[in-house]
């Protein structure tokens, strides 16, 4: 039994998408970018090595599966994989697609812009496509 408890920050700009072995994936609601998180279901974790041996195994195993699948969803130039937690200590992994000329390109997405919501069920049917193509 864990005490996994989700970042109200994450809970409020994400959607969820699907619960994998070791983490919970969420969408984030930014339409710009095809932008997932992965949140360890561990209670207070914060960084990487905090993690056991095999728990940092398995979130790299699943960041790279849902990293590959949203390349093959997307057809992106490249995909970012990044865990900061300046904002939100909780540990979460974030897969981006980018592609050539996004909004952000070729800087970072995070402070570039303002976020635009998904709209009209759009999340929604992002999630259906990655979750048939995952």
């Amino acid at each position: 039994m864990t005490d996994f408890e989700l970042d109200p920050t994450l809970e409020r700009d994400s959607f969820f998408v699907t619960d994998l072995g070791l983490t919970q994936l969420r969408l984030m609601n930014d339409s710009r970018f095809a932008w997932l998180i992965l949140v360890p279901k561990r209670a207070g974790i914060t960084e990487m090595h905090e993690l056991t041996p095999l728990d940092q195994t398995m979130l790299t195993f699943e960041t790279a599966q849902i990293a590959e699948a949203l390349a093959d969803v997307t057809g992106a130039d490249k995909i970012n994989v990044a865990a900061l937690g300046n904002q939100v200590r909780q540990l979460h992994m974030h897969v981006i697609a980018r592609h050539i000329g996004d909004p952000a390109w070729p800087g970072p997405v995070w402070c570039t812009g303002t976020p635009a919501p998904y709209q009209n069920g759009a999340a929604k049917a992002f999630i259906e496509r990655f979750s048939n193509a995952f």
